[in-house]
């Protein structure tokens, strides 16, 4: 599995970005897809998790409420929406997937990673 993360860039406080993530390759097995961000520094924290069938989803406490993961009906294809950014939301944003259909946020159970997409939040 081949994963293209997107759409990251430059952004004020208060304001949205939407990330994508593309897979290609041995897709068409169930299998959970999730994002995770580090900040410069920092070690890779989850973020947020989806379900094969998108009836589940998982967030971290630090961005409840402000960001939304949803994948395409053909689901080869991951979106973060991000919205009301905070500075600290500023990191390299990786998204990854696994074989499966069990949430996980330890980035320990994923197996394949995208080459991350880097956001920043200025104040």
């Amino acid at each position: 599995v081949q994963l293209q993360a997107s759409g990251g860039g430059l952004v004020q406080a208060g304001g949205s970005l939407r990330l994508s993530c593309t897979a290609s390759g041995r897709t068409f097995a169930p299998y959970v897809m999730g994002w995770f961000r580090q900040a410069p520094g920092k070690e890779r924290l989850f973020v947020a998790a989806i379900t094969w069938s998108s009836t589940r989803t998982d967030y971290a406490d630090s961005v409840k409420g402000r960001f939304t993961i949803s994948r395409d009906s053909a689901r080869t294809s991951m979106y973060l929406q991000m919205n009301s950014l905070k500075p600290e939301d500023t990191a390299v944003y990786y998204c990854a997937t696994k074989f499966g259909t069990t949430l996980y946020s330890s980035q320990s159970e994923y197996a394949y990673w995208g080459q991350g997409t880097l956001v920043t939040v200025s104040s």
